[in-house]
């Protein structure tokens, strides 16, 4: 959990904060994620995704284009010796992510957002924040 803002510097790598590289281990999958930003998963977490995702009828057309998408933009990373990790260009095109990026953990993953898609979807959502919490949780839990 947390939110980090961090630059992509020119050779497309970003760093992960080291408190979150401990937790995700040395290899990790970034892929399309969405609402054009990144997912970074565990290989551990990374592997029950794909086993969800095998469970998925191929005979429906919404689970062979989410599967297509989402698998085909996955890639393998490895942190370097300054905690960087190096995203592909087309990683970088899908997520329209430029200098500044913002870092955000989300339960079992990470998600990459630019700047200003995440100041974005800050916005837009807070005003339904409330209304968000009324419709997924039930009555009797408590924040």
């Amino acid at each position: 959990m947390g939110e980090f803002h961090h630059n992509l510097d020119e050779k497309g790598r970003i760093i992960i904060p080291s408190k979150i590289r401990e937790e995700l281990g040395e290899n990790i999958i970034v892929t399309r994620g969405l609402e054009d930003s990144l997912f970074i998963y565990s290989e551990q977490e990374w592997s029950l995704i794909v086993s969800k995702l095998k469970s998925l009828p191929f005979t429906k057309k919404d689970a062979r284009s989410f599967t297509r998408i989402f698998l085909s933009g996955a890639t393998a990373a490895e942190f370097d010796k300054q905690g960087r990790i190096k995203i592909p260009t087309p990683l970088i095109d899908y997520a329209s992510l430029s200098k500044e990026c913002v870092i955000i953990g989300v339960n079992d993953r990470l998600e990459i957002w630019s700047k200003e898609n995440w100041n974005k979807f800050v916005s837009d959502s807070k005003e339904d924040l409330s209304d968000l919490a009324d419709h997924l949780f039930e009555t009797n839990f408590e924040m």
